[in-house]
């Protein structure tokens, strides 16, 4: 009976131990994170998303606690796979078997449905991940800042593009240098003292032992020992440089072959000990710089998104000018072929009545043929462009509805009057306030000024102040069976110790009746301090590497407003020269045409006017499409293509646009969208 008390008495204990430990553990998490966590968070966790639900990022930005589940920080959290579906918008511009767009709503399609947007998307909630490892106390892995340019089609920019070339695409690295997976191995980044472990730590062991020897002489008395084991432990460290950790050891033994005047035996020790530094790894700025790091790396992945936003944006409407330029580089090719056609069929008539040399029949023919191969050069260029629009429009092209479909542009090349362009410094200004590139570049240089201050606490001696205090118990039943196996005077004058239960062994760990306590401080200071003395000297170079590299990308930046500005005002010029060359080579045209009628000139002339005339006429087009791609590298440049555009970036992060762009320089088509004039059509042959 007194046993089974004991048993019972140890049991609740150790429970009471064990459910105290758990609520100090998510109080102290729960506390460390109130203070820091950023505003955007929430707090509530969503069931995650259907395949028919937009992309939530706040999803994820909060890790699992201890409630309303007990079990949430130990279970596995399902990330939805993704949806590789198009969005409904697509089919609403279907038509036909006709896709019908407008440059507003490429770039709605391209924020919903944009392979490389996409990819991008994830890097916010990998960047939350961080968050949550550095609040724990340990170590971050660093963003990826790095946009996305995996899609073919055009490059970023208007100027020193191929209008209508349709070739591949333009790989653009970001900046943000140290916020990669290799920015804390190849730097000092991150560098400094150890941190302990801010998520409260419990450890435990339970274990039960039974020990019997075997005698090998016969004067030995075989020995038999059960042991009951019941130990734990809580660690914790704080972000102001304070450690704690706690012990509390329990065992019951029990020995019938020993000569005890307690039976079993209940053994207990309580230790708690506090470590503060004061000189390496003291106070906030050593302890927490991961945490700041961390959240300024989201922010960069911010940046960063907003960047992959205007580089896709800026490629999407590159691509729709080459597309509008498709269409009417095929619209002229096949009215020169039908003026070639025309051409042909009246020599023809002409030998047949004797009026014209056969030659010209022959010279008719090969400039027919020769028209024949540009218009299919022209043709399959088209096509080219459309697959590479509904490639970066869609998520995916198994639709064969969809692969099928013709791509339709509603919006045309419309100049309006010459318009006033903006004071240099004024763009210059607007891009060094607004460039994704400068401020991912100037958080960089923050997250570099943190580490170094963490890196001198690094350099500092280790003295750190400690105090403990320790207690031990002892408790037991008094042993009812003693007897004597080796009495050398009378076993009946022994003192029996009094019964004391596993409650007051338990009083014994508090009340001093055998404690151990005591404070000290201990020194390491090493000598010469070479390798943090280096690590400190290399944080300070890369530093005013970083300062440096601000400096420069200002500069670069100064250079594409002004290059941009010089592209527009170049780029406008081109179309007013072209289309004077186009009145001049109609005029030229015309003349020909009557002179030929009166019989002072020949139909070849009459072709060559005509060949100059289609080639003026597409060298306007494709000055008009570098115009209009001027137009959006100015914009680019300035870091104002979103703002102009009416982009909101929470559409593009939900992937589902709910506030319609609204690009400048674009005018619509003032019908019902319709395919352009002399649609494209297979060469006569």
């Amino acid at each position: 009976m007194q046993r089974s008390t004991v048993l019972t008495a140890f049991q609740r204990a150790a429970a009471l131990f064990l459910s105290a430990m758990i609520l100090t553990a998510g109080w102290a998490q729960d506390a460390s994170q109130v203070p820091s966590a950023p505003s955007s968070q929430v707090q509530a966790q969503p069931a995650p998303p259907s395949k028919s639900q937009p992309f939530d990022v706040k999803e994820y930005a909060n890790p699992q606690s201890h409630f309303p589940n007990p079990v949430g920080p130990y279970t596995p959290r399902h990330v939805a796979p993704p949806n590789l579906a198009n969005t409904p918008r697509i089919d609403q511009l279907l038509r036909d078997g006709k896709l019908y767009i407008s440059m507003n709503d490429a770039v709605a399609l391209a924020l919903e449905n944009n392979l490389d947007i996409a990819i991008a998307r994830y890097n916010l909630n990998i960047a939350d991940t961080d968050i949550w490892r550095a609040k724990a106390g340990s170590s971050i892995l660093g963003v990826n800042s790095g946009i996305v340019q995996n899609t073919p089609g055009g490059g970023v920019g208007g100027l020193g593009t191929q209008v209508g070339s349709g070739q591949g695409g333009t790989s653009v690295a970001a900046g943000g240098a140290g916020t990669g997976s290799g920015g804390l191995v190849v730097s000092t980044l991150g560098s400094g003292p150890l941190i302990t472990s801010f998520d409260p730590i419990l450890t435990g062991t339970v274990q039960l032992d039974r020990d019997k020897s075997l005698c090998s002489n016969p004067f030995c008395v075989p020995t038999e020992q059960n042991t009951a084991t019941a130990n734990f432990g809580y660690a914790q460290g704080f972000q102001w440089g304070t450690n704690l950790a706690v012990a509390f050891n329990n065992s019951r033994v029990t020995n019938p072959s020993a000569i005890s005047e307690l039976l079993p035996a209940v053994n207990t020790n309580f230790r708690a000990q506090l470590t503060q530094h004061l000189l390496q790894g003291f106070g906030f700025a050593p302890n927490t710089r991961f945490i700041q790091i961390a959240k300024n790396n989201r922010e960069i992945s911010d940046v960063a998104f907003r960047l992959q936003i205007t580089s896709t944006v800026d490629q999407i409407e590159n691509m729709y000018w080459d597309l509008v330029f498709a269409y009417e580089n095929v619209r002229v090719q096949k009215e020169q072929l039908a003026f070639a056609q025309k051409t042909l069929s009246d020599n023809q008539k002409q030998v047949q009545i004797g009026t014209l040399a056969p030659i010209e029949v022959v010279r008719a023919q090969s400039t027919v043929a020769t028209n024949q191969q540009t218009l299919t050069l022209a043709l399959t260029n088209l096509e080219l462009e459309q697959l590479l629009m509904k490639n970066a429009l869609s998520r995916t092209l198994v639709d064969p509805v969809l692969a099928d479909a013709e791509v339709i542009p509603t919006s045309t090349m419309e100049l309006s009057t010459e318009e006033a362009l903006a004071p240099t410094q004024d763009l210059v200004n607007d891009a060094l306030a607004h460039r994704p590139e400068l401020a991912e570049s100037r958080i960089n240089l923050s997250n570099t000024e943190i580490s170094n201050k963490a890196i001198r606490s690094a350099l500092l001696p280790t003295v750190d102040l400690f105090a403990y205090y320790s207690g031990t118990g002892l408790g037991g039943v008094q042993n009812q069976n003693y007897t004597c196996l080796h009495p050398v005077g009378s076993c009946t004058n022994f003192t029996p110790f009094p019964t004391t239960s596993y409650g007051s062994a338990l009083d014994q760990l508090v009340n001093s009746t055998a404690p151990d306590k005591g404070a000290g401080i201990s020194i390491n200071i090493p000598l010469r301090n070479r390798a943090a003395q280096a690590t400190q000297v290399r944080s300070e170079f890369e530093y005013r590497q970083a300062q440096l590299r601000i400096q420069q990308i200002e500069n670069q930046v100064r250079i594409e407003v002004r290059n941009a500005q010089f592209g527009v005002q170049q780029n406008r010029a081109s179309v007013n020269s072209a289309q004077a060359a186009v009145d001049l080579a109609r005029q030229s045209l015309d003349a020909e045409q009557k002179k030929y009628a009166l019989g002072a000139s020949t139909s070849t002339l009459v072709l060559q006017n005509q060949a100059a005339m289609t080639q003026a006429e597409v060298t306007l087009v494709s000055a008009k499409a570098a115009y209009e791609k001027a137009e959006v590298e100015l914009d680019r440049a300035i870091g104002l293509l979103l703002d102009h555009a009416g982009i909101q970036i929470a559409d593009a992060e939900r992937g589902e646009v709910t506030h319609a762009p609204n690009v400048p320089h674009v005018v619509a088509r003032p019908a019902e969208p319709t395919a352009p004039a002399n649609p494209p059509a297979q060469p006569q042959q």
